[in-house]
């Protein structure tokens, strides 16, 4: 508890020191015909140079809002060296829902947010210099993107992510984006995280994911492990909020901050 207390002492210290920037912005989505809004966080060590970018994504009832007023983002950023931009996906799931042309997510975080982030920061323009990773909804919703944009992304990351869908047919409004599964058994398969991974190869996308014991959604994170062998990491902790706190033993040296976000920015190529 006291070590806790220290890096959350210095984590905040940092906060107050850092000469990181936030930008609210508005994206439009062609595809959506509305903006979206973001928050672009931008470390003052960038400046000049080019930088990977984080795309995190959070979770079901969240906003684009939701990660920094967890924690303040700017200390991972410079720290990290890396933009970090946090978009509103809504409940959306991170899914082009069938049914609601409202809600297209998975190509605004794939392809419309990239391309607007490439053309006004100085980024890596190509998947070596990107992930993305998210809590919960947003854990299925990066894994998603990424599995099926592998040419846009190089790596990928998940805290108590809601990898298998199916178990939990009337939860989360996920019945809004996709119909009932008794009516749509198919479509159902086809937007689940644990079919897309089957057939993946080995090298073709860098992956980390977690969850707590206590997370309802600890068994499908099992189940997906078991069914690619994939790195994993359970952390006992009490539920998938908590996973998403301060956890220094994930982190590269000097990189205080979340688990998956770490993760996954040690998997990004970061040569200028």
């Amino acid at each position: 508890m006291r070590k806790y207390l220290l890096i959350l002492f210095f984590a905040f210290a940092a906060a107050g020191a850092s000469a990181a920037q936030i930008d609210t912005v508005a994206v439009f989505s062609a595809k959506m015909q509305r903006e979206i809004p973001a928050l672009v966080v931008v470390p003052d060590a960038g400046v000049g140079r080019r930088m990977p970018v984080l795309y995190l994504l959070h979770g079901f009832g969240g906003s684009y809002t939701t990660w920094q007023n967890i924690t303040d983002l700017r200390p991972l950023a410079d720290a990290c060296g890396m933009i970090v931009v946090c978009p509103d996906g809504a409940n959306s799931w991170y899914w082009d829902s069938p049914l609601d042309p409202a809600s297209q997510f998975d190509t605004f975080v794939a392809q419309e947010l990239p391309d607007w982030i490439d053309a006004r920061y100085l980024t890596i323009p190509s998947r070596e210099g990107r992930a993305v990773t998210g809590l919960s909804m947003g854990g299925h919703g990066a894994l998603w993107v990424a599995l099926r944009h592998k040419d846009r992304f190089g790596a990928a990351g998940s805290t108590s992510g809601g990898v298998d869908i199916r178990p939990f047919p009337d939860s989360w409004e996920m019945k809004k984006q996709l119909g009932e599964l008794k009516d749509n058994p198919e479509r159902w398969d086809a937007h689940t995280v644990i079919r897309q991974a089957a057939p993946l190869r080995d090298g073709e996308l860098a992956l980390i994911f977690d969850c707590g014991y206590q997370d309802f959604f600890y068994q499908v994170n099992l189940n997906l492990h078991a069914q690619r062998g994939l790195l994993v990491r359970v952390a006992p902790l009490p539920d998938a909020f908590l996973s998403a706190l301060v956890r220094p033993e994930c982190a590269p040296a000097g990189c205080d901050g979340l688990g998956a976000a770490c993760g996954v920015y040690r998997r990004l190529d970061h040569r200028r």
